[in-house]
């Protein structure tokens, strides 16, 4: 995995930092009539690591355009979730595809405790306590989708209260 910080006006639109980082570089082979021709696919996870996330595709014949475009798809798709301290306000399940991912707050000193793409996710998200189980499929896009779903399901104390009435 790849990672970097970066952020100016210029580059995202507003002047947030944002955390970069690429999860998964995929070579992809076209046989044509003088040989073959390579393109390549990056899945690139950003996030501010005060409960703001996006992830993002980019495909393209060289590897830092595919980036580039992978990071300026990942800020166009960013969602904001609720932290509790550095952990998440509850358990919380969710599936895309294939893959379905499992996350459950845990005590400080804990640590992320998690695989692949889905590390990558909360450590952009900034979360530094919580427990997870990653299910079904490994295809790391279908985890960091999931780990996405989850996050877009948390909600704080204050807006189900709000929700119910209270």
């Amino acid at each position: 995995m790849i990672s970097r910080t970066q952020g100016s006006p210029a580059q995202g639109g507003d002047d947030r930092t944002f955390k970069e980082t690429v999860v998964a570089i995929n070579r992809v082979a076209k046989v044509v009539k003088g040989g073959k021709r390579f393109s390549f696919s990056a899945l690139v996870v950003v996030g501010d690591g005060a409960g703001t996330v996006g992830m993002g595709m980019g495909k393209a014949r060289e590897v830092q355009a595919s980036i580039q475009k992978g990071t300026f798809a990942a800020k166009r798709s960013l969602i904001t979730f609720p932290l509790v301290g550095d952990t998440i306000p509850h358990e919380v399940v969710a599936k895309f595809g294939a893959g379905s991912v499992w996350m459950k707050p845990a005590a400080p000193g804990t640590g992320v405790i998690a695989g692949g793409g889905v590390r990558s996710v909360l450590d952009a998200g900034g979360v530094k306590n919580i427990l997870t189980k990653s299910l079904g499929s490994s295809n790391c896009y279908n985890m960091v989708a999931a780990a996405i779903e989850c996050l877009k399901q948390l909600r704080s104390v204050a807006d189900v209260a709000k929700m119910r009435g209270k």
